[in-house]
């Protein structure tokens, strides 16, 4: 059966919409979208496919998502409870299709009101104020994690936000924007754990924020406080498609965070991270920016990846990564292949780069015809890093137009040096541009949400 190209406008489409009134009273799940799809006509947004060859993802039976959902497992949803509402609790893995019209505010509860950090922490007995006291390195010391009452209650806390704002997304199951609506979740994580065959398109993630990060002393040389909740993380996931999405902090950028034991009180975690042994993952045509720690694929040691060999398989091709600080992506373990992106490393909001990717843990990185725009003060050398294990293969890459061997750039200025080849030979390579020259103007309209149509 052929696949359908993601790349076609989505047509005009009848539309049948069940009444807010009418769910309530056990009429449809949400609101009902009949589809009217005439023979020979192209599919609508919803029902579109990852095109062959298309990356990783499209491996072996391809990621097709909730294509063929039913009507009974088609929904449109505007509001939070409507969200958590059709993706059901995990167990229905019938083909789905998830439409979000508007944005959705994960921080608020069933009725729609709005949450505040306050009330997850209420009842609890957390206090930041007693926090920073009990845990102040000048009197708690530097060599053990948090333990006790206020520890106990940070993590209650914690836990309260999660139910509200981690929404998990079942196998089978397309969760799209509406084009036209501005469509998107503030402050929410889709969650892709330990299932198989889902797209994520279409969306603006904003502003995805925990309230109640922890405190490590021992994360680093000074500690740091470190939180949950990634835009969209992948779990032990396999054939996942996430196209045409924004990731963003704002307008919670990082700037406006206070700083406590000489460290920021760092609100969010990743973008998109991929971990746990996920696996065959085409990331394309999405926009990151005003963002710390961006994409992780493959987590450290004891988080379960260190032996996910054969595993973390990931494409990343025509993105845009603007005002990003680092982990653009960290790439652990597996076979990546990461081509026709579009870096711009100037300074933004605040975000100031340490370096675009990263190859360690004997991870195999292809990272061929991307395009930097780097300003004059930053140096080649910082583009790539790695801990001495990692490789990193390809070339066509340009630096403000000019073709750069940015691994050898890198190799020249640090002793743990990146290898040069690799195990594997991409070939699933649809859409690859042999020239990244006109990158920044081609994926300055054709990226990020709101440009499907």
């Amino acid at each position: 059966m052929a696949t359908p190209s993601h790349r076609r406008s989505v047509r005009k489409r009848r539309t049948l919409v069940v009444t807010a009134a009418a769910a309530a009273a056990g009429i449809g799940a949400g609101f009902l979208v009949l589809n009217a799809n005439a023979a020979g006509t192209s599919v609508d947004l919803s029902h579109q496919t990852l095109a062959a060859r298309d990356g990783w993802a499209s491996s072996g039976a391809g990621t097709t998502g909730g294509a063929k959902a039913d009507a009974a497992h088609t929904f449109t949803v505007a509001t939070r409870a409507q969200l958590v509402k059709a993706l059901g609790s995990g167990g229905d893995t019938a083909p789905r299709i998830v439409e979000v019209t508007g944005t959705i505010d994960a921080n608020t509860d069933d009725s729609g009101k709005k949450l505040s950090c306050a009330d997850y922490s209420a009842g609890t007995g957390y206090s930041s104020a007693a926090y920073l006291k009990a845990f102040d390195p000048a009197t708690y010391g530097t060599s053990k994690l948090p333990s006790g009452t206020q520890e106990t209650a940070r993590a209650a806390a914690q836990a309260r936000q999660g139910k509200n704002v981690v929404f998990r997304v079942p196998a089978n199951t397309t969760v799209v924007g509406v084009p036209g609506t501005h469509a998107g979740i503030t402050g929410g994580m889709l969650q892709i754990q330990g299932v198989d065959n889902v797209i994520v398109r279409n969306l603006t993630f904003a502003a995805t924020q925990d309230c109640f990060p922890q405190w490590d002393p021992t994360d680093g040389d000074s500690g740091n406080w470190n939180s949950q909740y990634d835009a969209v993380t992948l779990r032990g996931a396999t054939h996942v498609w996430a196209d045409h999405n924004t990731f963003t902090d704002a307008p919670g950028l990082d700037s406006s965070d206070p700083t406590y034991y000489g460290r920021q009180y760092q609100l969010h975690d990743g973008d998109l991270d991929i971990t746990k042994g996920s696996d065959l993952v085409t990331v394309e045509r999405n926009q990151f920016t005003n963002h710390d720690k961006t994409m992780l694929i493959g987590a450290g040691a004891g988080a379960g990846d260190t032996d996910s060999v054969g595993k973390l398989r990931v494409s990343i091709h025509h993105n845009v990564w603007k005002g990003i600080v680092q982990r653009a992506p960290l790439a652990r373990i597996g076979q990546i292949h990461i081509y026709n992106n579009f870096y711009d490393t100037t300074d933004l909001n605040g975000y100031v780069l340490q370096y675009s990717v990263n190859s360690r843990a004997k991870a195999q990185v292809v990272a061929e015809d991307n395009y930097w725009r780097i300003p004059a003060s930053q140096k080649t050398s910082k583009l790539f890093s790695g801990d001495g294990t990692g490789s990193i293969a390809g070339g066509g890459n340009l630096v403000n137009g000019t073709a750069t061997d940015l691994v050898a750039a890198y190799n020249a200025a640090h002793s743990k040096k990146l290898k040069t080849t690799v195990n594997w030979t991409p070939t699933l390579t649809a859409g690859l541009e042999t020239s990244a020259k006109n990158l920044p103007t081609e994926l300055a309209t054709t990226t990020g949400a709101g440009v499907l149509s």
